[in-house]
C-alpha cells in the first residue's frame, strides 16, 4: 500500500512540474506581425492569399503550442484551438510560425477559423489550453493599408510599428523582423586590422594557450596518479610516508620490472615440448566414368557360320 502511494505521489508532482514547465514556457509565445490585407505578399499551400499572423517563440528551447488559442473575440477566447497531433506546432527556439487568417480551418492546422476586417480595429489574443489565461494580445490599427503589416520592432519585444515593405522597414513573413546583412563588431575589428596580423596573433596565443593548458592537465594528472600508487604501495607494504622512499623506490626501478617481464614470457610461452599426435585421414577421390577401366575393354567378335 505504501509503495502504491509513493508511485502515484510521484506521478502527479511529475504532472504538476510538466505542467508548471508548459505554462512557463508557454508565457513566452508573442504576437510577432500581423497583415490584415494581403494582396501582393505571402500565400498559402494552396495558391491562395489571406491575411496573416505571425507568432515568435522568445524562449531558448523549442516549443509546443498545440491546445493553445488563437481568437479576435475577447467575448470567445477559444475561438480557433490549434490542433494536437501536428508535428509541425513545434516552433524551435527564437523561430516563428505563421497562420492565415482566412476562416477556413477545413484547409489545416495553420488557417483559423476566424478572419480580420480591413479598415476597421482588430484585436488578436492568444489564450493558454485553460481558455482562462491571456499570454499575448494587439491591437491592429485600422489605418493599416494593403500589403502593411503590424510588427514588434524586434522579435517577440520591443514597440509596435508600422511596416510598408520599404528599404528600411522590411515585412518578413516567418522570419527575423531585423534582417542584418552585416556584423559590426566584425565590421569594426576589419577596419582597426586591414592586414589581418592582430587576429594571426590572437589565433596562435589561443592555440598555444590550449596546448599549454592540456600539457599541464597531463602532466598533473600523471603526478596525481603516481602519488595514489604510491600511497596503495605505503599501504600494501605496511610503512609510513617517511619510509616510503627507502623502502619502494629501492625496489622500483624500470630495468628490474621489465627482467621480471621478461622472464614470465619466456616462462609462459616455451615450447620445448611439441606434440607428437599424428592423424592419418584416408584420401577420397570422386567417381568418374571416364577415368573408368571398364569402358575400355573390347568385346571379342563372334563367328558366325552359315550352315
Amino acid at each position: 500500500m505504501k509503495r502504491i502511494f509513493t508511485t502515484i505521489s510521484a506521478a502527479l508532482l511529475a504532472l504538476v512540474a510538466t505542467v508548471a514547465v508548459n505554462a512557463q514556457s508557454r508565457s513566452a509565445l508573442r504576437i510577432n506581425e500581423v497583415m490584415v490585407a494581403n494582396d501582393s505578399s505571402i500565400v498559402d499551400e494552396y495558391g491562395n492569399r489571406g491575411a496573416w499572423v505571425e507568432l515568435f517563440n522568445s524562449n531558448f528551447a523549442p516549443l509546443e503550442i498545440s491546445s493553445v488559442y488563437l481568437t479576435n473575440d475577447k467575448a470567445n477566447p477559444r475561438k480557433y484551438p490549434v490542433p494536437l497531433g501536428d508535428v509541425n506546432t513545434e516552433i524551435p527556439a527564437r523561430q516563428h510560425i505563421l497562420f492565415f487568417a482566412d476562416g477556413e480551418p477545413n484547409k489545416g492546422t495553420f488557417h483559423t477559423s476566424f478572419t480580420l476586417t480591413p479598415g476597421q480595429d482588430n484585436w488578436i489574443g492568444i489564450y493558454d489550453a485553460d481558455g482562462i489565461t491571456l499570454i499575448d494580445e494587439v491591437v491592429i490599427p485600422a489605418s493599416l493599408l494593403p500589403n502593411q503589416t503590424w510588427a514588434r520592432t524586434e522579435d517577440g519585444a520591443g514597440e509596435w510599428a508600422l511596416r510598408t515593405g520599404g528599404a528600411h522597414d522590411y515585412i518578413t513573413p516567418s522570419s527575423a523582423n531585423i534582417i542584418k546583412d552585416t556584423n559590426k563588431k566584425i565590421d569594426l575589428f576589419a577596419e582597426q586590422d586591414e592586414n589581418g596580423f592582430a587576429m594571426t596573433l590572437m589565433a596562435m596565443a589561443i592555440v598555444f594557450s590550449a596546448l599549454l593548458l592540456l600539457c599541464l592537465s597531463f602532466y598533473g594528472i600523471g603526478k596525481i596518479g603516481e602519488a595514489v600508487s604510491k600511497m596503495n604501495k605505503m599501504r600494501a607494504h605496511g610503512v609510513t610516508r617517511q619510509d616510503a622512499d627507502e623502502t619502494l623506490t629501492t625496489h622500483d626501478s624500470g630495468e628490474e620490472i621489465a627482467a621480471i617481464a621478461m622472464a614470465l614470457y619466456q616462462h609462459l610461452n616455451a615450447h620445448d615440448t611439441e606434440n607428437t599426435v599424428l592423424t592419418i585421414n584416408k584420401v577420397k577421390r570422386a567417381y568418374s566414368p571416364w577415368s573408368s577401366k571398364i569402358y575400355g575393354l573390347r568385346h571379342v567378335p563372334e563367328h558366325k557360320h552359315n550352315s
